[in-house]
This record gives structure tokens, C-alpha cells and sequence, in this order.
């Protein structure tokens, strides 16, 4: 059974999705507060976040950034949900690792597609379940473990988001094929996924920065102007 933490400081909405995920077989814990969350994060380690941005105390935003920044919650999915439906405060979610963005007011049926399409992807704690098939991938200095669900440049250990991740296994594991943002986004985030390209770009600027020494001279990932990106064939 996976288990999923809701955080918001709205009752009805905690008990809205509770009851349709438990209709579902989920197990679900609540919180109301940031510093709660975070508390039942570290103690019950949820499958799967859902996490408002407006609530007390911390406000979700903060609460991503220092799940990411803990080793026990990083690889823990997190489906940021909020009233607040500007560009600025989906990219900035995205920026500090969440995986999904739900503008309020949603759908319970959108909200557990976009739940049960995360989980589709990652195993318990947020693991990642391998496809059949080599497990490790050596593509020069870089090396992906799916088991470990760890990514290796010259041996030492790299930082990545569990989106980062799955972009990045998903390019290397057909290098030289060129695929374009909507592509990605369907992809990688599993259907219509309801925010933009530059989705894709956020995500691709930040493997960059973890795993290239000179970010504008690309040694994994390049840019295709016009189309999209593609994996190197022969990684540098």
C-alpha cells in the first residue's frame, strides 16, 4: 500500500482527497502546517508529497527545498498544489525540485492521475523501479545506477532531483535520438502534462550545472535549436 502525506491548512480539502485516495487503497497521513509536515516527512517517509505552497508556520515552498536538502526525504516525489496560478510560481516550484504542479481549484480524478502516474515511476521512498535490462549505465565519465538510483561524474556522487533523474536515464538511454520538449513532457511526466515547455528547460539548465564542468559547452546533453534535446552519441 502506498502511503501518501497531504499538507494543507484547508480541512475540507485534506478530507476531499483522503477520502478518494483511501477509496483507492492509499494510505494517507495529514498535515496542516509546514513544520508538521516536515515532522511526519522524516518520521513516516510518505511515498509521495502533496504539498500546498500557502501554509503556516513554513510555508510549502520552504518545505520542498528542505526535503530536498535532506538525505532521508530528497528522492521523496513531491506534487506542489496551490490557488496561486502564475508562471512564476510553477517555474519556482520546479526550480526547487518538485516534480508536479496542481493549481487549486483541481479535480480529485486529475489530482489522483497525476499521483498514481508519479508512483508509476518511482518505487517505495521515492526509488525509481528499474526497467528490465542492464541496471548500470557507463557512457563515458558519466555512469547512471538505476539500482542505486544514483548518478556518478568521475566517481563523485551528483546531487540530482528524483525528475532529474528520470530525464536523464530517459535521454541517455537512446542517445543521439532527438526528442522535443512536448515529447519530453509526455514522457517524463507521464501524460498532458499542464504547464509548458520551459517545463523541460528547467530541468535540462539544472542537469547541466550538476554534471558539466562548463555548462554552455554541453558534454551529455545538447540542445537542437528548433527541435528539442538530444543525449550525446559518444559522451565526451
Amino acid at each position: 500500500m502506498y502511503r501518501i502525506l497531504m499538507v494543507d491548512d484547508e480541512k475540507n480539502i485534506v478530507e476531499l482527497v483522503k477520502f478518494n485516495l483511501v477509496r483507492e487503497g492509499f494510505e494517507v497521513l495529514a498535515a496542516y502546517d509546514g513544520l508538521e509536515a516536515i515532522k511526519i516527512a522524516l518520521a513516516k517517509k510518505p511515498d509521495l508529497i502533496v504539498l500546498d505552497i500557502m501554509i503556516p508556520s513554513l510555508d510549502g515552498l520552504e518545505v520542498c527545498r528542505q526535503l530536498r536538502q535532506n538525505e532521508a526525504t530528497r528522492n521523496i516525489p513531491v506534487i506542489m498544489l496551490s490557488a496561486r496560478g502564475e508562471e512564476l510560481d510553477r517555474i519556482l516550484g520546479l526550480e526547487i525540485g518538485a516534480d508536479d504542479y496542481v493549481t487549486k481549484p483541481f479535480s480529485p480524478r486529475e489530482l489522483l492521475a497525476r499521483i498514481k502516474a508519479r508512483l508509476r515511476r518511482f518505487g517505495t521512498a521515492g526509488m525509481e523501479r528499474s526497467p528490465g535490462g542492464d541496471k548500470r549505465m557507463v557512457l563515458g565519465r558519466l555512469v547512471i545506477d538505476q539500482d542505486r538510483f544514483e548518478v556518478l561524474v568521475d566517481g563523485e556522487r551528483q546531487d540530482l532531483t528524483p525528475k532529474e533523474f528520470e530525464l536523464l536515464r530517459f535521454l541517455a538511454s537512446e542517445p543521439g535520438k532527438v526528442f522535443s520538449r512536448d515529447q519530453l513532457l509526455e514522457k517524463i511526466w507521464g501524460y498532458d502534462f499542464a504547464g509548458d515547455s520551459r517545463t523541460v528547460d528547467v530541468h535540462i539548465r539544472h542537469l547541466r550545472q550538476k554534471l558539466e564542468k562548463y555548462p554552455g559547452m554541453p558534454l551529455y546533453i545538447e540542445t537542437v535549436r528548433g527541435v528539442g534535446y538530444r543525449f550525446r552519441e559518444v559522451p565526451r
